[in-house]
């Protein structure tokens, strides 16, 4: 069916469509099976997509939350570090105020000597409340083994039970947290 056109080139001739060959026409339900398995197979992968989404999304918020208490609790440890770092130092600093305050409670024959150690221990004192020591209150005179350590006990009736009858060394707070608790003389009635 190739012919030559005048210009010498061959062209081929297209049939008309009653000289065409029968083509191979699909049975219009096969066409249709196709459509169905590739729109299950589009509705299957939409889904399984669907779900990988879901959970990369619930896998995003989980690292964020996680990471987000990790920079939390590092902030916290950080501000505790700093805010606490001056404890040891303070709480090797009570034995020598303990000591200032037993030799201010002896009597001197040099009151000027006497007059500077008082000096001296109020300085430091103030300087330590600056940092942040607190004493202890003796207001209440009932013993709470949270702030108190009883190294005596005493078996009496003339006070009530668990009171604090004298106290040997003052308990301090740092900031809020127990430093040293005060040693304490209890009266136990038994």
């Amino acid at each position: 069916m190739d012919s030559v056109n005048n210009i010498g080139v061959a062209t081929e001739e297209v049939p008309s469509p009653s000289e065409r060959s029968p083509e191979v026409v699909e049975p219009e339900g096969a066409a249709r099976t196709t459509d169905a398995s590739s729109l299950r197979d589009l509705v299957f992968d939409r889904d399984r997509l669907a779900r990988e989404k879901a959970e990369l999304q619930d896998l995003l918020q989980r690292r964020q939350a996680e990471f987000d208490n990790y920079r939390r609790r590092n902030e916290r440890e950080r501000s505790d570090l700093f805010e606490f770092a001056a404890m040891d130092a303070v709480k090797a600093l009570l034995p020598i105020l303990d000591d200032f305050e037993r030799a201010i409670k002896v009597e001197s024959a040099d009151k000027e000597y006497a007059r500077g150690m008082e000096l001296i221990y109020q300085r430091l004192s103030e300087s330590l409340q600056k940092l942040g020591l607190e004493q202890i209150s003796s207001d209440v005179p009932i013993f709470n083994p949270h702030v108190h350590h009883a190294v005596e006990m005493v078996d009496t009736k003339d006070h009530p039970d668990q009171t604090i009858l004298d106290e040997y060394q003052k308990g301090y707070y740092f900031k809020g947290r127990l430093l040293r608790p005060a040693m304490v003389k209890v009266a136990v009635n038994q």
